[in-house]
This record gives C-alpha cells, structure tokens and sequence, in this order.
C-alpha cells in the first residue's frame, strides 16, 4: 500500500513538534499504521531549531540546534527548501530546494507552521537603517555592529542605542544591552539606552500588575524611556519622533510589532488582525479540512471561551503537539483531541536587575528580581531546547495530553 503523507511546512517549534507528535501517535497505532502508512516529512530551508527566544542574548550565532539526528531517530524525513506556493485542491505545494531547483511535494495532510515575523511598518528609512533580531542572520548583523562601534570614535551617537518598540522584545533587549555595552566600551565609557514606544506606558500587552517592577528595574538599569511618542523616521544619523524630538545613533533597533508569515495568506480562510489563520479547536482550517495550522499562524483560543494563544513559544510548543496529534489522527481514521492550554505564564529577562515571574492571564507578579534569573535561564537554556535523539524520550515530551505545570511550580 502507497504510503500516505503528512507534510509539516516549517522546523520552528510548532514544526518540531508537530513532528514529535505525529510519529508518537503513528507509533502507539503500529497497527493501523500498517494498514494505513504515514511518512512524516518535514519541510524547511535547513535542519534546525533557531531558538528565536534567545535572540536578544550575546553570543547569538549560537542560537540554533540541529534537527538531524533527532529527526533520524524518530523516522522523520526532512526536505531541505523554502515553500513558496501552496495548491490545496491538488494536494500539492511548490518550493524552491537548497540547490535552487522549484520543487513540488504532494499530501496528504498539511501542516502548516510557518512562524511569525516581525511586521516593518512603511516608516521612511526603517528598513534602509533600522536593525532588528527577528532572524538569527539579523541578530548577528546587530551584534556584529554593536561590537565594531568598540573601534568607533566616541561620541554622543556611537555610544546612544534606540530600541524601537516597548513591548516584550523591546524590554529584554534594552535590559540585556547595558551588560553587554559596559563590555564593548569599557567601565569607563558612559553610554545611553532609550526605549520609545508610542504608548503611554512600557510593555502595555504585559497589563498592569508587573509594569511597577518593570519601570524601577529599566531604571536601575539606567534604560531610559521615552514614551507617548511614535518613530517618525530612522536614518544613517538618528531617529525622529512624532513629537519632533531628534535622538542621534547609529544603532537603531525596530522591535515592534508581529504578524504572521504571509505564506498564509494564499489560503481561502478567515484571518484576525495579524494574519493569522483561524482554524477550529483541532487547529483544521474549517474551509480547507486537509490543512492544519500550528503555532504563530494560527489563532485559535487556549479552552472553552478562553483566550486566543499568543505567538510566543509556549504557545508555540504547545500548539505542535496538538496539530500533528490531529493531523496524524485523522490519516489514522481515530478521534482527534482538541487543543487546549490550561496555565500560561510569563517569564521577562531584565538584564543584570534579574527576571520578573507572572502566573495566569491577570500576569499576577510571583518572583522577582535575582532570585528569578536561575528559572528564566533554565527556560532559555534547557526547557525550549529539542529533545535528545532518541525516539522514545522524544516521543514522550510530544504527548497532547499533558498540559505543563504552571510558571509558580518551578518556584
């Protein structure tokens, strides 16, 4: 019997997971796997995790960890090609592989996990001179920049860095910045970080109960926010704001703002303010019952009447479980099990102030400070990583049913 094909279109963390989870599935029903063979396949431009979290940390070419072995313990095939094109009524999607070549690759089921990015607004020079950490390759450029202004002439432009965006992003990034500039320049070199958003307050999608914390850390940090003013334009010497204050730097960061990736957009389906696609509880596109979407692309509430998820990694992890659970499901002809994400928290780097730990939607404040650093690193560094190259582990970490614990247990 000609083997069925569930295609997954991404290798983020809703891809990898999607993965996990349907070779999991696949192999509790050898049986029926028999009767009805599923090749998992994967489809990305390369064999990796970009552990786009950590993107606003030093060091960040590191950022990545490799999918090969693990994909080869798991009996997952990987496609090395960028998807450009997707035919739904013909089963089909057209790709571009690593040699340049268009491609085209049939399924059976599609899954689609093709992330986020960051949205770039039609600001004038925003693109032309703007930085950002969106992609690992941008990342480095920043980083790349930051280290060359060591050879720079000192000076109020050299030594001033405008983070763009005061959102979730924006706040870890400006707060890891002063470490990493006090290295660059010296003890002794004086230096400024400044934060604008056009709200009138910092991190206003983070609600009221942690912002108090978030202000006195930025400013035990020496982060300087500038507020209530929307960026104008950015060019080679500085940015402008919509209250006509001029801030000089060469290092301009844009951080605001997220929207899902426009593959998406091919699709004849209902889409919400960030494009992403709405898809029923099984993350199936209700007009299209073939296609899953997963993760950032997806909008899809958390429970019954709950909260739409976010596109954060949480999410993310979560969100792959589900839909390669299903997918794989429904080319096995057995029930479903609807997404469902019952404890959601929030975990915010701050730099040398230390990490700032809410728990729930209400984001209630459980630790704070120092003694909150140890479990944002343990999340950065151990928690979102893939599982070791062995089916078994693997295939335990990717099962739908276990909701993980809420952020106060690892207190």
């Amino acid at each position: 019997m000609a083997s069925q094909r569930l295609l997954i279109v991404g290798a983020g963390f809703a891809g990898l997971w999607s993965a996990m989870a349907a070779r999991r599935l696949i192999d509790l029903h050898k049986d029926l796997s028999r009767e009805r063979p599923i090749q998992v396949t994967v489809v990305a431009p390369e064999p990796e995790l970009v552990l786009r979290p950590r993107l606003y940390e030093a060091n960040v070419a590191e950022m990545r960890a490799s999918l090969v072995e693990l994909f080869e313990a798991t009996d997952v095939t990987f496609i090395a090609a960028r998807v450009g094109v997707i035919r739904p009524h013909d089963g089909q999607v057209d790709a571009v592989d690593s040699t340049g070549a268009d491609i085209t690759i049939s399924y059976d089921r599609l899954i689609l996990a093709p992330g986020s990015r960051l949205a770039r607004p039609n600001i004038p020079g925003l693109k032309e001179h703007a930085f950002t950490i969106d992609q690992i390759d941008e990342a480095v450029q920043l980083e790349d920049h930051l280290r060359r202004l060591a050879s720079a002439p000192s000076g109020t432009s050299r030594n001033t860095i405008v983070v763009c965006g005061g959102g979730f992003t924006g706040i870890e990034l400006a707060a890891e910045l002063p470490s990493r500039l006090t290295e660059i320049f010296g003890n002794n070199e004086k230096f400024r970080v400044v934060i604008v958003d056009r709200a009138d307050v910092i991190g206003p999608e983070l609600g009221d109960k942690p912002r108090p914390m978030i202000v006195s850390a930025l400013s035990d940090l020496g982060v300087e926010m500038k507020l209530g003013a929307a960026v104008a334009s950015i060019d080679a010497n500085g940015v402008t704001l919509s209250s006509g204050e001029r801030i000089d730097t060469v290092t301009a960061v844009w951080t605001a703002g997220m929207e899902a990736n426009p593959l998406v957009k091919q699709l004849s389906a209902q889409r919400d303010a960030m494009g992403r696609v709405q898809v029923d509880r099984d993350l199936r596109i209700p007009s299209l019952p073939n296609i899953f979407v997963t993760g950032d692309a997806a909008s899809v509430v958390t429970k019954e009447g709950g909260h739409l998820a976010l596109q954060s990694c949480q999410h993310a992890l979560r969100l792959g479980r589900a839909s390669g659970h299903n997918a794989a499901a429904d080319l096995l002809g057995i029930e479903g099990r609807p997404y469902e994400q019952l404890n959601y928290g929030t975990c915010l780097d701050l730099g040398g102030w230390g990490s700032l730990i809410t728990d729930g939607w209400d984001r209630s404040v459980h630790q704070s400070g120092a003694a909150a650093k140890p479990i944002k690193q343990f999340i950065n560094q151990k928690l979102i990583y893939p599982p070791p190259p062995d089916a078994s582990t693997a295939f335990a970490a990717a099962d739908p049913a276990d909701d993980p614990p809420p952020v106060k247990a690892f207190l």
